[in-house]
């Protein structure tokens, strides 16, 4: 219908929005961009990292774990970055424990190395879900600057930050 701009489509997630965020980047080819906040990239990970009250979570939504280890690899959006087309700004808390930041460094990593525009910035201080207000705007901020330079418009007032591989991809 063209009620949207398919070339600056763009999807963000936090927590279990940030695991469907990229799930929906990595098996689906809808989106341009998109932000991950204090999402979930390894299924894996995050069975062995979580702390002990969400330690069983997954198990209802995916299976025993190791039993059903191909199951977590499968719907994994770190073992699927071969997929992955589109830059990706990650935000996340360094004192989370229900999705540990080494989620967000392992996806970060990844898409450095194979050259996707990304970002990681790692809140200081922040757990799961941000709540400091001053973090909470930057976060904001930094995903309105993180569009405007992927999309090519002006973001004034934001403050600039750096995007991996952002000038090899233009």
């Amino acid at each position: 219908e063209g009620l949207a701009d398919s070339k600056r489509l763009a999807i963000d997630g936090g927590s279990a929005g940030g695991y469907t965020t990229l799930g929906a980047l990595a098996f689906k080819n809808v989106f341009t961009a998109g932000c991950s906040l204090y999402g979930v990239a390894s299924l894996e990970a995050l069975a062995s990292d979580t702390h002990k009250f969400e330690s069983r979570y997954l198990d209802g939504l995916v299976g025993p774990y190791p039993e059903a280890k191909d199951i977590y690899k499968e719907r994994a959006p770190i073992e699927h970055v071969d997929s992955l087309n589109c830059p990706i700004l990650l935000l996340q808390g360094d004192e989370d424990k229900i999705v540990p930041p080494n989620q967000a460094e392992l996806m970060h990593a990844a898409l450095k190395s194979k050259g996707i525009p990304c970002a990681l910035k790692m809140y200081e201080g922040e757990q799961h879900g941000f709540r400091k207000a001053e973090n909470i705007q930057d976060a904001l901020d930094s995903e309105l600057y993180f569009y405007s330079q992927v999309f090519g418009f002006d973001a004034k007032g934001v403050k600039a930050f750096d995007i991996d591989n952002l000038e090899e991809s233009k």
